[in-house]
């Protein structure tokens, strides 16, 4: 992988076409294509001649179920956004464990939920047994991130010093504060902070040998028929995240409990024998189609998450509102 993999106006049109779907009615996006050509060949100017600045963020606020802060970069950037990641995803994906499940192709919630049953049949050995389950939750993740220790893995990796400049051009261009955090809208984001945390799963993996072990993104569960094993083994989680990368666990989103009493991971209740949708979500999920209609791309969304899990209460509750929307 070398610079000009990702900078090539090739790569660039490839992105464009990857970036345009969905949002060719966008006013920002039709603005962009109306010179789509000069802007590319201007964008890869730049970006040959190391002039390449990113621009500012539009800033807004969103509920989903809590409140979150968006920061949407330009047009451009977001391109070029998509021109790296359609790369450096090839790269890393075959460095990440293979129970890493957040922002890869052929991974996903979903997958992540079936592995997570798969574990705790293992464990309990077919419900035989207690299984135990540790869940945490990394505070203010993406806030938290630290940009000197994130390049630095960057840099272990990368040895071209044209895409680490890059790199570091796209991670300095937000903070949340001085040399901390990554934008929730960028998709760099969602690629760099499985970079960030891979050094997180290879030392769960790699050190503490840990067998069942899933993360999704700042969201991990180990499962053990020992509590105690799962006991000891947040005291050496903390550290690492503490010494290492510079985060610290939610503290109010640690805990240890059986998989019979029921596990909150990924927006679903776990039992032995089923799954129920976590409470916020059936709300959001209410509130979601209000408006919408039976057929719109929202409710069939929320319809076919519902699939995954015990839940044709509320999906009924839901088609029945939508079918009375306009």
């Amino acid at each position: 992988m070398v610079y000009k993999d990702i900078t090539s106006t090739e790569n660039l049109l490839r992105a464009w076409q990857e970036f345009v779907r969905g949002k060719k009615n966008k006013k920002n996006v039709s603005e962009f294509s109306l010179n789509l050509l000069d802007n590319i060949f201007k964008l890869h100017k730049e970006l040959r001649n190391k002039t390449y600045r990113h621009s500012d963020y539009e800033h807004f606020k969103i509920t989903d179920p809590k409140h979150r802060d968006i920061h949407k970069a330009s047009v451009g950037d977001r391109l070029l956004h998509h021109a790296i990641c359609s790369i450096i995803k090839l790269y890393f994906d075959k460095k990440f464990v293979y129970d890493c499940y957040s922002s890869r192709d052929y991974k996903g919630a979903h997958r992540a939920m079936s592995r997570f049953r798969c574990f705790a049949g293992k464990v309990s050995k077919n419900h035989t047994k207690i299984c135990w389950v540790l869940k945490c939750d990394v505070k203010k993740f993406f806030a938290t991130i630290d940009h000197e220790v994130l390049l630095s893995i960057f840099h272990k990796h990368i040895k071209d010093e044209d895409i680490n400049w890059l790199i570091q051009e796209i991670v300095s261009s937000f903070n949340t504060e001085k040399g901390k955090g990554l934008p929730l809208g960028n998709l760099t984001s969602q690629i760099l902070v499985n970079v960030y945390m891979n050094e997180f799963d290879q030392f769960m993996k790699q050190e503490l040998k840990v067998k069942y072990y899933i993360r999704y993104a700042d969201d991990f569960v180990i499962l053990s028929d020992d509590k105690k094993y799962l006991k000891n083994l947040l005291i050496q989680i903390n550290s690492f995240l503490n010494s290492k990368l510079k985060l610290e666990l939610h503290p109010n989103k640690v805990s240890i409990e059986t998989y019979s009493s029921g596990v909150d991971f990924l927006g679903w209740i776990h039992f032995t024998d089923h799954r129920t949708l976590r409470t916020s979500t059936k709300k959001r999920g209410l509130r979601g189609v209000i408006g919408q209609g039976i057929e719109s791309s929202i409710t069939k969304s929320y319809l076919g998450l519902l699939k995954h899990g015990n839940a044709n209460k509320i999906a009924g509750k839901i088609e029945n509102i939508a079918k009375h929307e306009v």
